[in-house]
């Protein structure tokens, strides 16, 4: 049934009608595939699936403005203290009673490992992280914007939340402090990110970390103590393992923080660096029928928040034919042209 869809959908996109009707650019057809769509409902999934193919996705969020943010913040913070109190009373007694039956010595105990765990509780790091395929925005305590990357996650301690820890992709934008110059920091394994205000992306896959400057200035500060000062426009690519670092501009070719409004954007990219990023994003291998495929370029925009319809976009812009069986995608030449 499966390959049957994967067919029905291949179908679709090369249909004239399908696409006027999927535009939106011709009446008659329009008129046709509505009254189609009504007599077999059974399709419709293919047919909107096809459709986002032809039409490329935007995923639009909305989100409550950031004075709306802000004012419910500080409603919560001003109760914080009197809540966590009343939580840790309640909690006390109800353990206390639980334990009623043993010795004075066993209560004593119980207590202060239960106090060394609330105290853990109280201090334990914030940690926020993205399944497959998944982009979510965040707003940190200070203000700062995260947009988070598929299979990506943060930390920080609560009491200092300009201090992060990245594993994945994500990008920032910082929300500077002039009346403290308080500093934001990311940190990932290869270097630390030091930052006042401004706007930048971090990629710590491939066993490197990549860190492209849109706006202001930031410091690079690696493990063997060096310092280097970023302007914007600028790519550094750094890896531990192997000490390299690769200083290039950014260019129209760059393939970065384009995902972030749920599309990835390409200008003459190899399918094999496109899919790399889905084997990152996705948590899936990829396999190629032959090494000439990797070489394959795409450019434009490929939907990257449903691994179906992605693979729909790439096979129609790449004429290849992509099978997903269990966790990995083989990527073949297209028999039918």
């Amino acid at each position: 049934m499966k390959d049957k869809n994967q067919d029905y959908i291949r179908r679709l996109l090369k249909d004239t009608s399908f696409i006027n009707w999927a535009k939106g650019t011709n009446k008659n057809d329009i008129e046709y595939w509505n009254a189609l769509i009504q007599k077999n409902p059974q399709h419709i999934e293919s047919i909107e699936t096809a459709k986002s193919v032809i039409i490329g996705i935007k995923f639009t969020k909305q989100f409550p403005s950031s004075h709306k943010i802000d004012q419910e913040f500080n409603k919560v913070l001003g109760t914080l203290q009197e809540e966590t109190a009343t939580n840790y009373r309640f909690s006390v007694k109800r353990k206390l009673k639980a334990v009623a039956s043993f010795s004075t010595a066993a209560i004593v105990l119980f207590m202060i490992t239960w106090s060394g765990f609330t105290l853990y509780q109280n201090t334990n790091t914030n940690v926020h992280k993205t399944n497959f395929g998944e982009i979510i925005d965040l707003k940190l305590p200070d203000g700062t914007s995260v947009v988070l990357n598929g299979n990506s996650e943060i930390r920080y301690a609560n009491a200092d939340p300009r201090n992060i820890t990245l594993k994945g992709e994500a990008y920032f934008k910082v929300k500077s402090i002039p009346s403290t110059n308080a500093k934001f920091w990311v940190h990932t394994e290869d270097l630390k990110v030091e930052v006042l205000g401004t706007q930048f992306h971090v990629n710590t896959r491939r066993k490197k970390t990549n860190v492209v400057l849109d706006e202001g200035s930031i410091h690079l500060e690696f493990n063997n103590g060096d310092v280097k000062k970023m302007v914007p426009g600028e790519l550094v690519t750094f890896s531990q393992g192997s000490e390299k670092l690769v200083h290039t501009k950014v260019t129209v070719a760059t393939p970065y923080a384009l995902w972030r409004d749920g599309t990835y954007t390409f200008n003459e990219i190899s399918l094999k660096e496109i899919m790399t990023n889905i084997e990152y994003t996705y948590g899936v291998n990829v396999e190629y029928e032959n090494i000439k495929l990797q070489q394959l370029l795409i450019t434009g925009g490929v939907p990257n928040q449903n691994l179906k319809i992605c693979i729909n976009a790439i096979e129609r812009a790449t004429n290849t034919r992509i099978i997903h069986k269990d966790n990995t995608l083989l990527i073949q030449n297209n028999l039918n042209n």
